[in-house]
């Protein structure tokens, strides 16, 4: 199951309790669902969870059930009402005239309670939403159709202290967050918090990881440049020896030399301390940087 069909399934754990939140989470169902019209509503999902949950919202809400009712258990499930009495209850609830051709908008009188808000925006993210697996990126979405809902559900979100980007995309206007932050707040505020804290969990992982790499690329960058010291170290040492100018340096630079060659991974810091008596590391690196030079005259 992916992280959004687990999100919706613990959305629709949510008990329906009052009669004004069932119409508010009906109405976010509906303007982005489908198929909202005077003549026709069509809900289709793939969602379980949800699919279970609507007959019984629809019947909370309006004391109606659907014309027609899901045929398969699997796959994409459809949800219809096109009984011309059972319409004009629903859009009538919504403060909607059904004649002409009525433009859908959010009513935001039935949203003035902060829960009938929340209801309403989980309705939509049931009906219209997405989240992306937190392990992989962080982005949760709501897509309508209606440039007018779109609109005014941002407004509506603004005021309940979430703040989404919006963005339109083949026709839809899209309401979206890519903050693991903002997702968490939305996603609680609607009623999955358990998903909301699988999505902490896997930025603290993910900061976690990152903060190994970070420690192991720092770490094998230090081995590299102590690794390409010592070569050029011990290529200075044995020019020296080679051309017989090792044994007329003094006995510091020999003694330098001689410890170096007889450990080529140890770093500046650990040879200082192999000798008698131990040296500071500047004074060692000192001694190194005189053998270099000595090799290149």
């Amino acid at each position: 199951m992916s992280f959004s069909s687990r999100t919706k399934a613990e959305l629709c754990r949510q008990p329906i309790a009052r009669k004004c939140c069932a119409v508010s989470e009906c109405f976010g169902v509906l303007l982005y669902c489908n198929t909202f019209q005077p003549g026709q509503i069509r809900i289709v999902t793939e969602s379980p969870d949800f699919a279970a949950r609507l007959p019984r919202l629809f019947k909370k809400a309006f004391g109606l059930t659907f014309d027609v009712l899901p045929e398969e258990k699997r796959g994409k499930r459809v949800f219809q009402i096109t009984d011309p009495e059972k319409l004009a209850v629903v859009w009538e609830a919504f403060g909607f005239s059904r004649e002409g051709d009525p433009a859908l908008h959010v009513n935001y009188g039935l949203l003035e309670d902060d829960a009938c808000g929340y209801a309403f925006l989980r309705g939509a993210f049931l009906s219209g939403g997405s989240v992306t697996d937190p392990g992989k990126r962080y982005h949760l979405e709501l897509a309508t159709t209606h440039a007018k809902v779109g609109r005014e559900t941002h407004a509506l979100m603004l005021d309940l202290d979430l703040s989404p980007k919006e963005t339109e995309r083949g026709g839809s206007v899209v309401l979206y967050f890519k903050q693991s932050d903002y997702i968490e707040d939305f996603l609680t505020s609607i009623g999955a918090p358990v998903c909301a804290m699988e999505i902490m969990e896997a930025k603290v992982e993910k900061e976690l990881i990152n903060g190994v790499n970070r420690r192991v690329n720092c770490e094998t960058a230090n081995l590299t440049k102590v690794v390409d010291a010592a070569q050029e170290q011990l290529a200075a040492i044995r020019k020296l020896e080679s051309s017989g100018r090792l044994e007329t340096l003094s006995s510091k630079l020999q003694e330098t030399a001689a410890l170096r060659r007889k450990n080529p991974e140890a770093t500046l810091t650990e040879l200082a301390e192999m000798m008698n008596p131990p040296l500071t590391k500047s004074a060692m690196n000192h001694r190194m940087r005189k053998l270099i030079e000595l090799a290149k005259e």
